[in-house]
């Protein structure tokens, strides 16, 4: 049992209860995710039981609940329409590549977990995720246009926004009134009947009843359906390379992985907000990689936690990977048997139901906060939103995670440059931490700021390095410096060179300067870039006080 993160069997009824659930839910999405993705209904089942199985038993999260999510099938249908269109005479070559490239997002996840990287997701700031998700939301949202009218649906998110007016010109009424007796129930059920939401989630209500008003009310024919299902065990895909394509499809990989990633590790954090425990974010990540290389093996789509499902299980008493293993279980139970009684579903119901699914992934918080939110965090969050939109998801993300960092090392040089203090009366030595003594403050005052302390505080960077040299310069009126890095733990390689600079320029000026307080780690640092060789060993001090001594005694001597 070790080897099943969080398995036991203390909670099976709410475990049963909960996979019952959760597969409940996760059939009309999986199904919708698959005719989204353009690969068809049976490849989002495929994922939702491939997934779901081994990312339960493998992963790091035990009550969450893994499949096809709104962002991996959006990354997906992007793939899937990138890859068969190399071969338009072989479509089935380019599904190959497609689904090997699954696999190896897969196996890209499998690796991050095993380099332990499962930590650095919570690195990504908040408008970055906000800006992809919401970005998200909106490509889903726009892609179910053309289904939602009875038209084709677009392959790009911009295409299917220009296509709008044409489609509304071919509108197709059956379709359209479908779609909207779907929304209806999507949106209306939760809120208005919530008893009746918990007994039978809206998904599944609008999957029943959009189909069984096609089928009793509207003539044959007369609307898109997802039409003819395979049923049975799927088959066995073996990888395909195309060596010409394979650093693209390394590519497409890493999209897939890291995407997957986030998108778990996310629906990590809310499962463990809501069962009050801790996830182990690289064993999920290895989790969710071996779920998503069987899936690429067997034709499935990619997938990641799912909220939403993850949600629903723990709400409905599942605890264990017992309900997401059951729940894959389930789905598999009915691809085997029931493909036929999907066939008739209108492609409109399912559009409807995606709509709903691509509204609750924009961060309608993030966007209600926009009047009080850091403008800085704005402009990203925007950005992001409208790169992944409009250009291409994966650099999204890069887009914003560099604007953050920048912004982030702005407000660290910031700090470090503010700390940078030029002393040369004790009535500006309130910079210390630890005040001057009274023989310390004596000593400068009787120097006639002839001696000059120059203090930093805190971590030193690259970032602030050029401030660092700046900040000297202005002070020029003084006989000795004391370089005082007593409160500084440790400084990288472009600082050393900076402080460096100061002390070649001390000295080319005539003027001496001294070493105060440096600890063993900065010690090393300057030492290993020479940087010591400047000093005479009666330069360097441990204490403020010895080398004020020192500046004192050379002051009177000349």
């Amino acid at each position: 049992m070790n080897y099943i993160n969080g398995l036991h069997f203390n909670n099976i009824r709410g475990d049963i209860y909960g996979g019952l659930t959760a597969a409940v839910v996760a059939l009309p999405l999986a199904m919708a995710m698959g005719v989204a993705s353009g690969v068809g209904p049976i490849a989002g089942m495929y994922g939702a039981i491939f997934v779901g199985f081994f990312a339960a038993l493998f992963g790091g999260t035990p009550a969450q609940v893994s499949g096809p999510t709104g962002p991996m099938t959006v990354v997906m249908a992007a793939i899937f329409i990138q890859y068969t269109g190399m071969f338009p005479d072989d479509p089935a070559q380019g599904a190959a590549l497609a689904f090997t490239v699954v696999m190896m997002g897969g196996l890209f996840q499998i690796v991050f977990g095993l380099l332990k990287l499962g930590k650095y997701i919570e690195l990504v700031p908040h408008p970055v995720v906000s800006g992809f998700m919401t970005g998200i939301g909106v490509i889903i949202i726009l892609l179910q246009f053309g289904p939602l009218l009875g038209q084709a649906a677009g392959s790009k998110p911009l295409e299917a926004a220009l296509s709008i007016p044409e489609n509304i010109n071919l509108l197709d009424n059956t379709s359209l009134m479908l779609g909207i007796i779907a929304l209806a129930i999507v949106f209306g059920v939760p809120k208005f009947l919530p008893k009746v939401n918990n007994l039978a989630p809206s998904p599944l209500l609008a999957l029943v009843i959009g189909t069984l008003a096609y089928l009793f009310f509207v003539p044959a024919g007369s609307t898109p359906i997802i039409g003819e299902i395979p049923t049975g065990f799927p088959e066995f895909r073996y990888p395909v390379i195309e060596l010409e394509l394979l650093l693209q499809m390394i590519g497409s990989g890493l999209t897939l992985a890291g995407l997957g990633a986030i998108d778990s590790l996310l629906t990590s954090l809310v499962a463990d907000n809501v069962t009050r425990t801790q996830h182990k974010s690289d064993r999920e990540l290895i989790g969710q990689g071996i779920g998503n290389t069987i899936a690429g093996i067997f034709g499935g789509l990619p997938g990641a936690g799912a909220t939403m499902r993850t949600v629903v299980n723990v709400k409905a008493g599942g605890r264990t990977p017992i309900s997401g293993a059951l729940h894959a279980v389930i789905l598999l139970a009915i691809v085997l048997g029931a493909g036929t009684l999907a066939s008739d579903i209108p492609k409109a119901v399912l559009a409807g139901i995606l709509i709903k699914v691509g509204v609750d992934i924009i961060d309608w918080d993030y966007l209600k906060r926009l009047k009080t939110a850091p403008k800085a965090g704005i402009v990203i969050m925007l950005t992001v939103l409208i790169v992944t939109v409009a250009v291409d998801l994966l650099l999204a993300v890069g887009i914003g995670m560099v604007m953050a960092s920048f912004l982030f090392m702005q407000r660290i040089t910031d700090m470090q440059v503010a700390s940078m203090k030029a002393v040369t009366k004790p009535g500006d030595a309130s910079v210390y931490e630890r005040a001057l003594s009274e023989q310390e403050t004596e000593i400068m005052d009787q120097a006639n700021g002839q001696i000059m302390l120059f203090h930093m505080r805190g971590a030193m960077s690259f970032s602030s390095a050029k401030a660092l040299v700046r900040r000297h310069s202005t002070i020029t009126d003084y006989q000795i410096m004391l370089l005082d890095l007593s409160d500084v733990p440790n400084i990288d390689f472009t600082t050393s060179r900076a402080l460096e600079d100061i002390i070649i320029d001390t000295i080319d000026a005539g003027r001496q300067i001294f070493l105060v307080g440096a600890c063993d780690e900065v010690c090393d640092m300057l030492k290993q870039q020479g940087v010591l060789n400047h000093f005479d060993t009666g330069n360097m001090y441990k204490q403020r006080l010895d080398a004020l001594l020192h500046a004192q005694s050379l002051l009177r001597s000349s």
